[in-house]
């Protein structure tokens, strides 16, 4: 069960889009309604929302004599699912900030089409993907989860509390995948099998007669490099020997005479004694340097045959690099690799034996696991349909019909596990697959909720089904719109008790014309036309309790004493 308004939308910011100029809408926990006049411009906050969660821009939407558009949604992300940090991050995506994910869309009149999450521009696609796990929209746009089977079936599995099941069931049809994957490596024609053969077997040669170790490539590369510049490292050293004592004008040979100089000046002043001092240091330090080069010149060997063996050593080095990896441990653990496969090879009849074997258990367990997560399911689904067409009778539908239709695929109702390869599992939910439906009317068929006509009653079930499923359901903000077309009386009182039922685990969002759909609501919002500088605008406005009275009366039919008094009834 997901904590209380664990992802939530604060802000909605729309810049030249239809009437709007510039709106800031700042929402609350819990159920916010929109009302106001027809035509006032409550389906441009809705087609803003839309917009910024991935659906396709029309420039025909950006403000009359403005070049761009923009749309801005700020979520409190507080509690954010670490799932969906990771799906920020492999998209390339910046991490939210003060726990706040904020989604932004632009667009201008020239076709240029922008999006970004977290200030990190992103494709549509990648918006519309998040967009979907954030919002669900109901009503004349499609938005909506629900409509998708697998979605279903996940709340089907939640509703009942299944989903531990599933994750074991999936667990096992993906060990299982892995097992064919390294039976199919194995199964191959026997002039296939030869050559795999062959090349594994030189590949393993090669890298072990080498007899690698890590770093010696560096180390190889240094002494041929001093080995092949050994006569010039030679000629220098004996050079600097000579600069520095051998020659008649060797440094050291001077120095003498500079000694002798500085032992006459001191015995001349006194005061010179550090002088001489100096001379005896710098003449220790040239003696050692002497010394030093010597024994370096003495190290220095000329050696064509030990130039040549370092050679050919780099030479291999380098050609195994080049085939097997880019660095000595990447060619090692090659080799490593291929001599398990090789291995593997080898002894491919046992091996098959083997994966055939563990093939054959795991299918039995799979059998057993899909077998028992079906039965649940058809358990769970009476259960489901009940809760659900209560929930719809409270909204009007009293002589409608909600079920779940169920299609086990491949697996049948034999009770001996199928040999067959298409009755293998290829999904990891299970062998099922469901789809909700629906019918209205006493009499009429079932039909999938895809296919139901009218978006009033599509909201409507919607509305129910969320209501039934408010602890399972992960979205976390939910959008109503036209929850209320075609109702009236206890009917919309339900509407209303509804939305604040299920505010009570998630956010929701409802555009409503009903009295009764927003006086429950934990705020309340009107939407007007204004006319500014000669240009219609549309505004919004956070309504207090006194101006909600006012707004209420309006929608009950006007500003009469019995009207007030009506609304004030509500409220309360």
């Amino acid at each position: 069960m997901f904590c209380r308004f664990q992802i939530m939308l604060t802000t909605l910011r729309i810049k030249n889009l239809a009437l709007v100029s510039d709106l800031t809408l700042e929402l609350r926990p819990g159920c916010n309604v929109i009302t106001g006049e027809t035509g006032a411009g409550k389906s441009i906050i809705l087609g803003a929302l839309n917009l910024v969660l991935g659906e396709r821009a029309d420039r025909a939407l950006i403000r009359s004599g403005s070049d761009s558009c923009s749309v801005e949604a700020v979520f409190d992300v507080s509690k954010l699912r670490r799932n969906f940090e990771e799906v920020l991050e492999e998209n390339g995506l910046e991490p939210c900030e003060d726990n706040q994910l904020v989604l932004k869309r632009t667009f201008t009149s020239a076709g240029t089409n922008r999006q970004f999450v977290n200030g990190s521009p992103t494709t549509l696609a990648v918006l519309a993907n998040i967009g979907e796990s954030l919002v669900d929209i109901h009503g004349p746009h499609d938005h909506q989860s629900l409509l998708h089977p697998a979605k279903q079936l996940a709340i089907l599995d939640a509703f009942g509390g299944l989903e531990s099941e599933c994750e074991a069931f999936g667990e096992l049809v993906w060990r299982r995948g892995a097992l064919e994957s390294e039976k199919s490596a194995l199964i191959v024609d026997e002039k296939t099998y030869a050559q795999q053969l062959d090349l594994l077997r030189f590949q393993v040669k090669e890298i072990e007669t080498a007899r690698l170790q890590p770093g010696e490539d560096s180390e190889v590369e240094q002494e041929f490099h001093r080995s092949s510049n050994a006569a010039k490292l030679l000629q220098l050293s004996q050079a600097a020997l000579d600069l520095l004592s051998e020659s008649e004008t060797a440094v050291l040979t001077q120095s003498g005479a500079l000694g002798r100089t500085l032992h006459e000046l001191q015995r001349v002043d006194a005061g010179a004694t550090g002088l001489a001092e100096l001379h005896s240091q710098a003449v220790a330090t040239l003696r050692e340097l002497q010394t030093d080069i010597s024994r370096y010149v003495g190290k220095v060997d000329v050696d064509p045959a030990r130039l040549a063996e370092l050679e050919d050593r780099l030479n291999l080095l380098h050609s195994l690099k080049r085939k097997y990896g880019a660095t000595l441990p990447e060619v090692i653990a090659f080799g490593q690799e291929t001599k398990q496969k090789l291995q593997s090879l080898e002894s491919r009849d046992a091996e098959l034996a083997r994966l055939n074997c563990a093939l054959e258990k795991l299918d039995a367990e799979i059998w057993k696991a899909g077998q028992s997560l079906s039965a649940k399911r058809k358990k769970v689904i009476p259960q489901l349909a009940k809760a659900a067409a209560k929930q719809l009778g409270d909204l009007g539908f009293r002589q409608s019909k909600f079920d779940v239709a169920i299609k086990t695929a491949g697996w049948g109702e034999a009770e001996d596990v199928p040999a067959r390869e298409d009755a293998r599992p290829t999904s990891s939910t299970g062998f099922d697959t469901i789809e909700f439906q629906f019918s209205p009317n006493l009499g009429e068929p079932a039909k999938p909720l895809r296919a139901i006509a009218s978006s009033g009653e599509m909201a409507r079930v919607m509305l129910a089904l969320k209501t039934v499923l408010a602890a399972e359901d992960e979205i976390p903000v939910l959008v109503f719109d036209e929850v209320d077309a075609n109702v009236g009386g206890e009917t919309a009182n339900a509407v209303g008790e509804k939305m604040k039922q299920i505010a009570a685990k998630r956010q929701v969002l409802c555009i409503t014309h009903l009295p009764q759909v927003a006086a429950p609501a934990d705020a309340h919002y009107v939407v007007t036309k204004q006319v500014k500088d000669g240009r219609t605008i549309s505004e919004i406005e956070l309504l207090d309790k006194k101006s909600r009275v006012t707004e209420l009366a309006r929608m009950l039919g006007g500003q009469s004493d019995a009207a007030r008094k009506h609304a004030e009834a509500m409220l309360k």
